[in-house]
């Protein structure tokens, strides 16, 4: 199982937290009760506090190191967190508002998954969510290539695969459900600072998996490698290095 670092997720936090904030400005209502699923460390908590002040706001995430880091920060009363495969989770009340940054990516089966979870919405309730989409990118089909190679494939076989998904899925999705969707795919670019910034930009995310299931010694090897590839492929200017990365936003609605 792979395990999360929330210090190194956050060491980008302002250019991660950017594709949340875009996706709850398309959020239209005033929910009663919001789920944030895929919470990560609670560092997102404020965008959703600052939006709807009055709303109570549930964080579920699947890493015990991510919950603690939110509970230790929270102090907000009206704010809880819980410990929670999001595959099996579900909610005693229905929900106005459930959220999602870049969680959907990681679940198999991922749309029949979010169908059973749409179901907890309440009636003129929103579903919104953001997903990568960026598998494609030098970054990820690298990351697979180098990976897959001797003596490093042994250990990663079954950890690769595309999951990035476009906006058509979603919006197939929840109009086959009725709902009105608003869903799109933007394409940031992040311009990162440091030696190596998109291997430390990926490692806390993308490459968690990978990096986890190398044996030291052999992941050392695989880093050297991987950040080798990372650099001719992001070329670093004077001003920094730049980083495509492109997501999948939908943001639907439940007649009411």
């Amino acid at each position: 199982m792979t395990t999360w670092d929330p210090d190194r997720y956050l060491q980008f936090a302002d250019d991660r937290s950017r594709p949340f904030v875009d996706l709850v400005a398309r959020v239209q209502g005033e929910p009663s009760s919001i789920v944030d699923l895929g919470c990560g460390p609670g560092h997102l908590t404020a965008v959703l506090r600052a939006r709807w002040p009055e709303a109570t706001v549930h964080g579920v995430d699947s890493s015990p190191d991510m919950i603690a880091k939110a509970d230790a920060d929270n102090d907000d009363e009206r704010t809880t967190y819980e410990l929670a495969d999001v595959a099996a989770w579900t909610s005693a009340e229905p929900v106005g508002l459930v959220v999602s940054n870049a969680l959907f990516q990681w679940v198999p089966d991922q749309l029949a998954v979010i169908r059973r979870l749409a179901g907890l919405v309440t009636p003129g309730g929103t579903f919104a969510l953001q997903v990568p989409c960026n598998y494609d990118a030098p970054s990820h089909r690298l990351l697979h290539e180098v990976s897959s190679r001797p003596p490093y494939g042994e250990h990663t076989e079954g950890l690769h695969g595309d999951r990035g998904t476009h906006a058509e899925a979603y919006l197939d999705l929840f109009a086959g459900l009725g709902w009105t969707t608003d869903a799109w795919e933007t394409t940031y670019l992040h311009v990162l600072q440091g030696a190596d910034p998109v291997f430390e930009w990926i490692s806390g995310t993308g490459a968690r998996p990978i990096l986890q299931a190398l044996p030291d010694g052999l992941r050392e090897e695989f880093v050297a490698d991987y950040k080798a590839a990372l650099r001719e492929a992001y070329p670093a200017q004077a001003w920094g290095t730049v980083l495509p990365f492109s997501r999948t936003f939908a943001v639907a609605r439940r007649e009411a």
